[in-house]
């Protein structure tokens, strides 16, 4: 199994296109692109908002069961007391 090379940069750039010469479809292709990343973008602020938002749900529900650990552990031990 043979690996490809990315040191020397081929492996991430985009491969080489030959220019068709119109420069007004060349613009709208790039313009495009750029629409198409731009929403990209968007999308995972609003991912990243929620994923916040669902840590944050998790502390609180890990602090509230914690709690309720110590609740439940206080209730044992006065009921092994009161053997």
């Amino acid at each position: 199994m043979s690996f490809p090379n990315f040191d020397d940069g081929s492996g991430w750039a985009a491969p080489l296109q030959s220019t068709s010469g119109d420069i007004v479809k060349d613009a709208m292709r790039k313009e495009q692109i750029i629409r198409e990343i731009a929403a990209a973008q968007e999308d995972l602020k609003v991912l990243l908002e929620r994923v916040k938002a669902v840590e944050t749900d998790v502390d609180k529900l890990s602090s509230g069961n914690a709690t309720l650990q110590m609740y439940i552990d206080n209730l044992t031990m006065q009921m092994a007391k009161r053997r």
